[in-house]
């Protein structure tokens, strides 16, 4: 009897495996069907280069099957390793030892040994150590108590993870772990899905800290205008940034109504009426040790974090220079976000710990215990970074940059008032590709200020798109640093968040190239922003009204 019910499990089972090792046929078919065919569309700097297919349309086959694998397989790990290996095969002219040397000793081995990627990840591993220390304080269930008795509904919840989201506009990183944190426990008594957590976390990343003066981003961006104006562009820009505007614009709407399509409904619903916030993807369920102390209060949660923002503001502004003679802005904008977020949690850290002790909320022995579970619980978030940036460095040493800027320097001067739009989907396609937003910021942004001067309007507005289309790219992207992080705040599964984030991403991107295509011929924001809000608006309520991708 068990032979004869099992049978049509087992059916099912090997058509599904069928369906997917099809589709993953399918998808690498048509990858070496069409790639041929501008293979050698630019070849310039390839005798430079080993590799035949250098600043060719192959350099970007290696991000483009990683995420194909990623969303058929729904398996990232490997998904992201076969990417690397097509890229160490691609480099190496499919030599064996090549593809060996250079996918570890160019690939995993280098970006691990990068002090910039070494500072993220042990900023990334005192964090979860700070929200291990925390949970056994009994500082997050106390804010959890709390938050209980004052948030009654999920649009509470929801609006509550927005407006944190906001105020920590320093980094992305930062912003993600931080907020996930301290909203898991208020998200979870008001039943939203750790689907939906994860989006509000991820688009109040990226999308704020693009239109936040005051943060690592506006560095970032800042360095690549000469002659000390890239703070002023930034600021300019602000305005003009319609996808990272349009996305609190949908964020506020989602909570406030309570709308929901696409995957992202499925998650809600579940959450709603059955109270499984995972929908059965339970990577996280068990990543942090509840056993807390009882008597715990919400200043052993908010301290730290108060703490853990001035100190990495400090981290900052020391890495730009500011104990050495400059300004806060200037110190801001020269500052080394891994530096001064690693030193700005080491010291929050130490404090965190005396204070814990001082207080006797937590005890020795449970301080040291925090430092292994912290790092687990991190493990996935780190397993994926390592994996991302070493797909990265294959893409970069395939010529993929210098590919696409070869691509947009031909076309830059055609259709100027068509060009916002074009270059944001340009940034786009790019940034979702490398799964970087900050390297798309260094191939268009140069690119676009060769093509207008800083006094254009136009010029402001195309420099705009490129940061809206790398933002929005990156927001989509399952191999970006960000998403990633966005997931493990809110201790979720990764490819879940990127398939329930995905259509409301697409929505505001959609809206957002509309919106450019109205500002390159009226390039005023006072005029082109209320546009683009009420087309986002009535955008949602179209979908809404007609149950537009509703998923069933």
């Amino acid at each position: 009897m068990k032979n004869n019910q099992n049978t049509p499990k087992r059916g099912l089972a090997a058509m599904i495996r069928g369906k997917k090792f099809a589709s993953i046929l399918l998808l690498i078919c048509i990858a070496v069907l069409i790639f041929p065919a501008l293979a050698y569309a630019t070849g310039d700097g390839a005798a430079e280069n080993p590799s035949h297919f250098y600043m060719t349309a192959w350099s970007l086959l290696p991000p483009i099957i990683a995420i194909g694998l990623a969303l058929i397989t729904k398996e990232v790990y490997s998904s992201l390793f076969v990417g690397i290996v097509i890229g160490g095969l691609l480099y190496s002219n499919f030599s064996f030892e090549g593809t060996l040397t250079h996918v570890f000793n160019d690939g995993i081995v280098a970006v691990l040994a990068d002090s910039y990627n070494v500072g993220i990840l042990i900023f990334l591993v005192i964090l979860g150590i700070m929200v291990v220390m925390m949970n056994k304080a009994g500082g997050s269930a106390a804010f959890g108590r709390w938050a209980s008795s004052h948030i009654k509904t999920r649009a509470g919840a929801q609006l509550a993870t927005i407006a944190l989201g906001v105020l920590i506009f320093i980094d992305d990183y930062f912003n993600c772990l931080t907020v996930g944190s301290v909203m898991r426990p208020v998200s979870d008594g008001s039943k939203v899905s750790r689907a939906k957590l994860a989006y509000v976390i991820d688009a109040t990343a990226a999308p704020v800290c693009i239109i936040a003066p005051v943060s690592s981003w506006a560095a970032a961006v800042a360095s690549y205008v000469e002659d000390g104006n890239g703070l002023y562009l930034f600021i300019r820009t602000i305005p003009f940034n319609f996808y990272a505007l349009l996305t609190i614009v949908m964020m506020i709407f989602l909570a406030l109504t309570g709308m929901d399509y696409g995957p992202m409904a499925t998650h809600e619903k579940n959450a709603k009426e059955k109270g499984d916030i995972f929908s059965g993807m339970e990577d996280y369920a068990n990543a942090v040790n509840e056993n807390s102390n009882p008597n715990g209060k919400v200043i052993d949660l908010l301290l730290p974090i108060a703490v853990l923002i001035v100190s990495c503001i400090i981290g900052m502004i020391y890495s730009g220079g500011f104990f050495e003679g400059a300004n806060f802005v200037d110190a801001f904008s020269n500052s080394d976000a891994s530096i001064g977020l690693m030193l700005g949690s080491s010291v929050a850290l130490i404090i965190t710990a005396a204070y814990y002790l001082i207080r006797r909320s937590i005890k020795f022995k449970e301080l040291a215990e925090a430092i292994p579970e912290g790092f687990k619980s991190m493990v996935p978030a780190i397993l994926i970074l390592t994996f991302a940036w070493s797909l990265k460095a294959m893409t970069d040493s395939l010529g993929a940059k210098e590919f696409v800027e070869a691509v947009v320097n031909n076309s830059a001067s055609s259709f100027q008032a068509f060009l916002p739009a074009i270059v944001f989907i340009i940034g786009v396609f790019l940034a979702f590709a490398t799964g970087t937003s900050w390297g798309t910021f260094g191939i268009l942004i140069p690119i676009t200020l060769a093509v207008f001067p800083l006094d254009n309007p136009l010029g402001v507005v195309c420099v705009s798109a490129c940061m809206a289309g790398a933002v929005c790219g990156d927001h989509c992207s399952p191999i970006s640093d960000t998403t990633i992080m966005a997931s493990a705040g809110a201790q979720c599964n990764h490819v879940t968040h990127v398939s329930t984030q995905l259509p409301y991403a697409l929505t505001v991107a959609a809206v957002s190239f509309v919106s450019y295509v109205i500002a390159g011929f009226v390039p005023n924001a006072i005029i082109v922003l209320p546009i683009g809000i009420a087309l986002m608006i009535a955008t949602l309520l179209l979908i809404q009204k007609t149950n537009l991708w509703q998923h069933k």
